[in-house]
């Protein structure tokens, strides 16, 4: 159970990533990110490579949707095989309410795809990156419900790792391949991170209260 000052703390980086998206979103909404947005793809995409490409097919597979519900569906069952039923409930709402969030703000934004160099092709529009998105919420929440079980700072230094790698690489994959711009990714990010935050800060809030 969180004290009233983490749940503070919580609160405030909540709101702190909220007004990260909304800038960004208003950046790239008056198209000011688009210098930065084509140095770092033509960046990104400057290390391409037979292999390399196939590294990224891998990593933007876990971040698809039939991963991330294999994921849902095989925590699901473990959460349930330990009868916790609040941590089940969290990581249901956080995992099944990031597609919904992703797909009301593609339709506010309609903002198109690149089209500089496509290695695979997809349709909808492109902010923000639903698997970054899916990346950030899947993997976010999943260190937050394994944090007390991980003994040991070193078991949870890797945990944290591998988290942020799978995170990072999901985001880098959608630009190397051509179907987000980095702002999308990084909004992605943002927007995932906010919902996770907000989700846990509003569960321990009426924990406390109940």
């Amino acid at each position: 159970m969180l004290n009233e000052k983490q749940l503070r703390n919580i609160l405030l980086c909540a709101i702190l990533l909220l007004f990260s998206f909304c800038s960004i979103a208003i950046l790239v909404k008056a198209q000011k990110l688009s210098g930065f947005d084509l140095a770092a793809i033509h960046f990104i995409q400057g290390f391409e490579s037979k292999q390399l490409t196939s590294v990224m097919k891998f990593f933007t597979q876990l971040g698809s949707f039939s991963s991330v519900m294999m994921i849902f569906l095989l925590v699901l069952v473990i959460l349930g095989l330990y009868k916790s039923k609040v941590k089940m409930l969290i990581f249901g709402v956080v995992v099944l309410g990031t597609p919904l969030i992703n797909e009301m703000l593609k339709l506010a934004f309609q903002r198109s795809r690149p089209h500089l160099h496509r290695l695979i092709e997809i349709g909808g529009y492109s902010f923000p990156s639903g698997h970054s998105m899916n990346a950030a919420s899947v993997y976010g929440v999943l260190v937050y419900l394994l944090w007390k079980h991980v003994p040991g700072k070193v078991g949870r230094t890797v945990l944290l790792s591998i988290s942020c790698l799978f995170i990072l690489m999901i985001g880098v994959s959608r630009i190397y391949l051509g179907v987000h711009y980095p702002s999308d990714v990084i909004a992605g990010y943002l927007a995932s991170s906010f919902w996770v935050i907000a989700v846990i800060w509003l569960f321990h809030k009426y924990l406390r209260r109940a």
